[in-house]
């Protein structure tokens, strides 16, 4: 095991207030293998608050090991919600679905990777602002030749998509500005700010989805955007203003809450 043991390993965590710290040690030890010297790195590194998933350099979600890297957004467990809605709808044996915000693109991967295993064709077009989500995109989203593109929103789309998406996966950034200091340390120090920041009221990047899905979306065609449980009812307001069809999803197992828009026939 080298110069430190795992009961040292989950201690440290632990002390480090790691609420998950037997979980964590035994992946950095795994990610360490025979190598102490670097799993003494590891732990400190965790131990001053660099995200486990970093560490790492994958995330698991929806049971896919997804790759992220420092300076990426780590997407979240309840954000599987968001995919799962999407996935009941889907009933066409084939899709077009754009995976808008994509960070490192976990929504599109799990979801292209579910449709295709129940035999939905799917086409799969991702993007993002941010060019070092741009790569790390690039690099999940490879084996699936879907291509990743860098851009605000839509203007980074292909145009001839405009009015041809069926499935819109938005993970949008929606803590108010005025709450970014209140996130732990390990989003704030750690995650990019563009990634977390929605605004005044958490719905600024929201309403310019909603705004360009009215045109982007093929008829019959949803988009799907996680909000807060505080912002369903001026959320739900933007989708209609937009002319698309409102609803909104909860879910107590994930902790989670997907509004949806959908493009009337």
């Amino acid at each position: 095991m080298g110069s430190t043991g795992s009961v040292d390993v989950v201690a440290a965590l632990r002390r480090a207030g790691c609420v998950f710290a037997e979980d964590e040690g035994a992946l950095l030890i795994e990610a360490a293998g025979a190598d102490s010297a670097r799993l003494d790195a590891l732990v400190a590194q965790r131990v001053s608050g660099v995200p486990l998933e970093y560490l790492l350099g994958w995330v698991e979600f929806r049971g896919v090991r997804v790759g992220v890297r420092a300076g990426v957004f780590v997407p979240r467990q309840r954000t599987a919600f968001l995919v799962e809605q999407a996935l009941r709808e889907v009933t066409a044996e084939w899709v077009r679905i754009v995976d808008l915000c994509c960070g490192c693109g976990a929504l599109g991967l799990t979801a292209a990777t579910e449709l295709t295993g129940r035999g939905c064709s799917v086409e799969l077009v991702a993007a993002d602002i941010d060019p070092v989500a741009v790569a790390c995109a690039r690099e999940n989203l490879a084996a699936l030749d879907a291509p990743v593109y860098e851009g605000d929103l839509f203007d980074a789309l292909p145009t001839e998509l405009r009015g041809h998406v069926d499935v819109l996966l938005a993970n949008t950034p929606y803590v108010p500005s005025a709450h970014i200091a209140d996130l732990p340390p390990e989003a704030r120090e750690h995650e990019p700010l563009v990634a977390l920041d929605g605004g005044d009221d958490g719905l600024s990047i929201f309403r310019r989805v909603a705004e360009g899905a009215a045109e982007w979306l093929a008829p019959g065609g949803s988009v799907y955007v996680e909000t807060g449980t505080g912002q369903v009812d001026s959320a739900l307001t933007v989708l209609r203003e937009h002319g698309l069809a409102p609803r909104v999803e909860h879910s107590e197992e994930y902790y989670a809450t997907v509004v949806i828009g959908t493009r009337r026939d």
